[in-house]
């Protein structure tokens, strides 16, 4: 669990309704239906318009990370192929190949599967950076989703504070429609703003820190697997490798 996102939302939360309390205002008259309705649903349409259906799933589940970050260990990589790089200097790169079927990721069971099939150095760089470059654009394409939620939002959030002055005006001849006209006027800009800078691109930003740290992941993978194809001592392997760490 990402602790630091949890707090990050509570004090911004926290900040946002206890100065509504401070000025005397009341936590209830934040909480209007229609104008959360407008906003949420009006920029829902407007992503759905935007994206590709596969890309908005896609973009949705990505969410979770920002609670539950992927797994990436660097650290435990590096040792993985400090291991393979000795093992292939005493017994060839053949004896590796009783290491794909247990490898989980893909990318890296790809890697090391064409490591064993004696592919040329630079053809598996080659073949695997095509992997890295397709996986990086439809991952950052997923995580616009919430970027161009956090665009259209205020937006949809003006659009219902105009809508809530319309009614204002069609009702000035009985006073009692005028307040709630009004709150759904201002309330659904406070949404729109809100949610944009407090949920959707905080979101977007994390997914694509965290895309950016599986990306140099997989170039490290790339370049201990390069090394072992080329018959680098695993010190030098190791030395270069521990330089992507963080």
């Amino acid at each position: 669990m990402d602790k630091i996102s949890i707090a990050g939302l509570a004090i911004g939360l926290i900040a946002i309704l206890g100065g509504q309390m401070l000025e005397g205002g009341h936590i209830s008259s934040l909480a209007q239906p229609t104008a959360f309705l407008i906003v949420v649903g009006g920029t829902l349409g407007a992503v759905l318009l935007q994206s590709p259906l596969h890309l908005f799933k896609r973009g949705i589940a990505m969410a979770k990370w920002v609670w539950k970050p992927p797994v990436i260990d660097q650290k435990r990589s590096i040792d993985q192929i400090l291991n393979w790089s000795q093992l292939s200097r005493r017994e060839g790169l053949l004896a590796l190949e009783n290491f794909i079927p247990g490898l989980k990721d893909e990318f890296t069971r790809k890697g090391l599967q064409l490591l064993v099939d004696g592919a040329d150095p630079e053809r598996i760089r080659e073949l695997l950076e095509v992997d890295i470059d397709t996986f990086e654009e439809e991952a950052k394409q997923s995580a616009r989703v919430w970027e161009a939620a956090g665009g259209y939002s205020p937006t949809i959030g003006i659009l219902g504070a105009v809508m809530g002055l319309i009614h204002v005006m069609e009702n000035l001849s009985d006073p009692t429609k005028l307040g709630a006209g009004i709150a759904v006027a201002f309330v659904a800009t406070i949404y729109g703003v809100g949610l944009a800078n407090l949920v959707y691109l905080p979101i977007a930003g994390k997914l694509k820190y965290y895309i950016s740290r599986m990306v140099s992941a997989r170039e490290m993978l790339i370049d201990g697997l390069v090394g072992i194809a080329v018959g680098d001592n695993p010190r030098i392997i190791e030395s270069r490798l521990k330089g992507y760490l963080r």
